[in-house]
């Protein structure tokens, strides 16, 4: 039947539509002809379709509903998906409801074999059917029980070409006729169709449900939570088997086993009290508690305060850049010249953390290198000092590389090292 002006759709449907009409937003090809890559209704309009978003987004899910969402995050034990659309609703009189605009699948409830990861079952970017098990105060979703219910469109995450389904490896069940990509999917029967079932398909065999993982399988399954948290490009380039990074490892995690964010204790730049942060504070930047945030936004902060506040940022500042010393970029520098040549040229003016030439991927001198001074007014005073010194015939240049200096002078730090590192090459060559 052809897809009629008004009908709504989901992404992954197939459109029926007529010869003679051009497609716009909304619509691609793939071999099966015309599909959704939205929700919305079809606008079909002096020859041209396209598929329109209603732009609002559903009414609170109730239990038993069923649901179309796409998955945008894996963790531990869930799968996250954005709310699309609620089946049986189509009217336009929807909440604004924050709370209810994405649901969570359990691994558990994902298909009914055991599954470790619920990457295992759904990638990102699949569009799976579920059926709402919670509503409040969070809505909690299953694919299981219905063998309409699971993935109804998912992509090759090496090509992004939509995967076929095939049986012909075992306990995998898409695979990609461009690429060398198979995997395994909890496999909706509308897989390819969009959110209308067809008549006479089943693919709940594929799904294997109650049946045991081949070996060679179980080798591939996100054991401990081996993959969720890898994009789906990452995930193919470092394979379905590697140890997870120490950083992912250690990272705190909440009873559904969603990564939590580290805390940095701190002190608010603005009013002196303890507080905490979830990332690491920068020295000599402002680091302002809740309250503070507030105050600054709404404009209440008085001007007596602001003053303080800088003050207490350049102290900072300066504390920090004590710590750090301070860092000179040395450009000119001979192609046979050593970091122990350089040493003693510039140790003479000061105490010297660390000398390091760049070097290409051959182990040659790239004609520029770094100088770290322990002292920040040493090392500006060696500046002046060394600019113009010889070595190997060549005259060195110095200049201050730290990031806060360069951006005084238009942000061209990274682009001026890229400069002068060109103009260092053809200088040798």
């Amino acid at each position: 039947m052809s897809t009629s002006d008004g009908a709504f759709v989901t992404p992954g449907m197939v459109l029926d539509l007529d010869e003679e009409v051009e497609t716009g937003s909304g619509i691609g090809t793939t071999e099966r002809g015309w599909i959704a890559l939205r929700p919305g209704r079809v606008v079909i309009s002096e020859g041209m379709a396209d598929v329109i978003s209603s732009g609002s987004t559903p009414r609170i899910p109730q239990i038993d509903e069923i649901i179309i969402g796409r998955v945008t995050r894996l963790h531990n034990k869930t799968a996250e998906i954005e709310i699309l659309h609620i089946e049986g609703r189509d009217d336009a009189d929807r909440t604004l409801d924050t709370f209810h605009r994405s649901a969570d699948i359990f691994v558990s409830e994902i298909v009914d074999r055991f599954m470790p990861s619920p990457g295992d079952g759904m990638r990102t970017r699949d569009v799976v059917r579920a059926r709402v098990i919670q509503s409040e105060p969070m809505v909690k979703a299953s694919c299981k029980g219905n063998p309409a219910l699971g993935v109804l469109h998912a992509i090759c995450p090496v090509c992004g070409k939509f995967l076929s389904v095939s049986d012909k490896v075992a306990d995998q069940n898409v695979t990609c006729s461009r690429c060398d990509y198979t995997g395994y999917r909890a496999l909706s029967n509308g897989y390819g169709h969009g959110h209308i079932l067809p008549e006479g398909v089943d693919l709940s065999e594929l799904n294997r449900g109650g049946e045991r993982w081949t070996p060679e399988m179980d080798g591939r399954l996100g054991h401990n939570g081996a993959r969720p948290y890898l994009s789906p490009m990452a995930d193919h380039r470092r394979g379905e088997d590697h140890e997870m990074p120490a950083n992912q490892a250690n990272r705190p995690v909440g009873r559904d086993g969603r990564p939590r964010r580290e805390m940095h204790a701190t002190k608010c730049t603005l009013c002196g009290t303890d507080t905490k942060v979830p990332f690491e504070p920068t020295p000599g930047k402002p680091i302002r508690c809740r309250d503070c945030m507030d105050k600054v936004k709404q404009g209440n902060a008085s001007k007596e305060e602001l003053s303080k506040e800088r003050e207490v940022i350049n102290e900072m500042r300066k504390k920090a850049e004590k710590e750090a010393g301070v860092k000179l970029f040395v450009g000119g520098i001979p192609h046979g010249a050593s970091e122990e040549e350089l040493r003693s040229i510039v140790e003479a003016h000061g105490e010297v953390r660390k000398v390091d030439i760049a070097k290409d991927k051959e182990g040659n001198s790239r004609g520029f290198g770094f100088v770290v001074f322990a002292d920040p007014d040493e090392g500006r005073a060696a500046i002046k000092a060394l600019n113009g010194t010889e070595l190997g015939g060549r005259k060195l240049r110095f200049e201050e590389s730290n990031s806060d200096s360069r951006r005084g002078r238009g942000g061209r730090g990274g682009r001026d090292r890229g400069n002068r590192g060109g103009r260092e090459r053809r200088n040798r060559n």
